[in-house]
């Protein structure tokens, strides 16, 4: 719908209001036996054709909405109807040709009249019945909004009170400028005096104490709380002269009578909102604080559990833990879900519109995120993986920091954090070298190859006295050697340690080869890795004399023997 005052129409549809002013006093002109037929029930012979349009129109006139049109009449659609009223209005007024707004009702419609000229046709397919309205009801407002709007029109047309509206408007406008002046003053000045007032405060802490934070802090909160509030009260004087520079003239007095209706309008609902919200917002309060008590007493009871305090056949220590996250998720899922219809705007189109816009988020992200998730809780749940075991995932090597919902990470022997996703856990094999350790021992394999001349025998026991002489290998179950394999040019033997802790595997692993070498090289006997073709005229070891030369120095007695 629009302002038909500010539209051009073509010279033929102005021509249609004089034929629509035509056919009404033709049809009041019938004859009384037409009449009489009408009240017999039947249309008289010169009934005004009007028919209820598929769209409505409504008719505007210097800014003011006079009625809503709805009639299809004599053909013609509202929005044609509209058209010819609203230029027949201007030119009335532009003619100064304006005079009483009166009325005259005939059988089914009333024409509305300005003087002695007939403005406005209204039938009663022009009511809207759904709403309860009457022709009588719509023909009084419409009246009205006539009699004002022409009124106003004709104020536009008196330069000397032109003048005076434009004088008050500058009044209010300067007197905005100097409120708004004022505002910024005395906000400096109360800015300053908070600041002064902190600086004392300070003063009289310790300047690199807990106290000199806090002042600060609170001086930063003041002035947010003195910005807002200020800012606050620009708007407001800004919002009041801008209402009443337009109520001033004519044209423009409608916008500014709606911005000052729809202010208080605006603090009206969202008052009731607020007193209808709050029966809504005890319930949500209470349904999050019962949710709350419960969730700590799960939390409670799980952490017992954790920390061996509680049994429960169901569960295992280890996985206490995430399974109290999971509780208290679902927890709080489940209020928000009993929440929802109690929350305030809960079945308003945009709370409606954000839902759905989580909904569509979750839909095409949940592929790869509920794949991590679930392979999160096959691997809390199926227990292969603990925080602080020493294991290898794939090419990955270290001590497991975290087992998250979505990924796993994993501090290497080089102390690089690493992260895997639980996905790629659950495909790839996982070695565990401390589950077994404490109880059983977990043996850590290192293998040297040695010709055949060597005696084996000779060669068991200096794999077996190199082990005896590093340090962060246990003792039970026993180092042992195993001959694990009869190659073309030598054997391999495999000498196999139980580690007394796995995050140190390195360095135990370093002092154990350097043992190794050291005693071969004691006893003369080579080892043979690389390969050879021919035996070397001398045997491949190293004296004893020359294991520390330069630029060498004494290694610890674990090592050296």
């Amino acid at each position: 719908m629009g302002d038909v005052g500010r539209r051009r129409w073509p010279i033929g549809r102005t021509a249609a209001v004089l034929i629509v002013s035509s056919v009404v006093p033709l049809w009041l002109s019938v004859t009384p036996a037409a009449q009489s037929q009408s009240s017999r029930g039947g249309p008289p012979s010169g009934a005004l054709n009007a028919e209820r349009a598929s769209r409505g129109f409504t008719l505007f006139f210097f800014n003011r909405p006079i009625v809503v049109l709805r009639a299809r009449v004599v053909g013609r659609e509202p929005v044609e109807r509209a058209v010819g009223a609203g230029r027949l209005l201007h030119d009335l007024v532009a003619q100064r040709a304006t005079g009483a707004v009166t009325t005259q009702s005939f059988e089914g419609g009333t024409i509305i009249n300005i003087g002695s000229r007939g403005v406005l046709l209204l039938t009663a397919a022009d009511v809207d019945d759904l709403a309860g309205e009457t022709l009588e009801e719509v023909t009084a407002r419409t009246v009205i909004n006539l009699r004002r709007a022409i009124a106003e029109a004709e104020e536009a047309h008196t330069p000397r009170r032109l003048v005076g509206e434009a004088a008050r408007a500058s009044l209010a406008i300067a007197a905005a400028a100097l409120a708004l002046w004022l505002l910024a003053h005395a906000r400096r000045r109360i800015g300053a005096a908070l600041a002064a007032v902190a600086e004392r405060k300070m003063a009289l802490v310790d300047t690199a104490g807990l106290g000199a934070l806090r002042a600060a802090r609170l001086l930063d909160m003041e002035r947010y709380v003195l910005t807002g509030a200020m800012t606050g009260i620009d708007l407001v004087v800004v919002y009041g002269a801008m209402t009443f520079v337009l109520r001033q003239f004519p044209y423009t007095r409608a916008w500014g009578e709606s911005m000052s209706g729809f202010l208080l309008m605006t603090v009206e609902r969202l008052g009731l909102n607020a007193i209808h919200a709050l029966p809504g917002l005890f319930t949500v309060g209470f349904i999050f604080l019962v949710t709350r008590f419960v969730v700590r007493a799960a939390s409670a009871w799980f952490n017992a559990v954790e920390h061996g305090r509680a049994h429960a056949w169901w569960i295992h220590r280890e996985t206490a833990q995430p399974t109290r996250r999971l509780t208290a998720a679902l927890l709080w899922v489940f209020a928000v879900v009993v929440a929802y219809p109690y929350m305030p705007g809960s079945q308003s189109e945009a709370f409606k519109g954000v839902s759905v816009f989580l909904g569509l988020m979750v839909t095409f992200g949940s592929s790869g995120l509920v794949n991590q998730i679930m392979s999160g809780f096959m691997i809390t749940y199926s227990r292969a993986l603990r925080v602080g075991d020493f294991v290898r995932i794939g090419d990955v090597q270290g001590t497991v920091t975290h087992v998250g919902v979505l990924s796993t990470k994993i501090k290497s022997i080089l102390r690089e954090e690493i992260t895997i996703p639980n996905a790629v856990v659950v495909a790839q094999t996982t070695t565990d070298y401390s589950r077994l350790n404490d109880d059983e021992g977990v043996y850590t394999p290192t293998s040297v190859t040695i010709g055949y001349d060597a005696p084996w025998r000779q060669v068991h026991a200096l794999l077996l006295l190199a082990a005896a002489r590093t340090q962060g290998l246990r003792a039970e179950p026993k180092p042992a050697v195993l001959q694990t394999g009869l190659e073309d040019f030598y054997v391999k033997y495999t000498l196999v340690v139980c580690l007394a802790r796995q995050d140190t595997r390195a360095i135990a692993l370093d002092a154990l080869h350097a043992n190794i070498q050291d005693l071969f090289n004691e006893y003369g006997v080579q080892i043979m890795s690389p390969n050879y073709v021919l035996d070397p005229a001398a045997p491949k070891v190293v004296p004893k004399e020359q294991w520390f030369a330069a630029p060498a120095r004494l290694r610890p007695m674990s090592r050296e023997g």
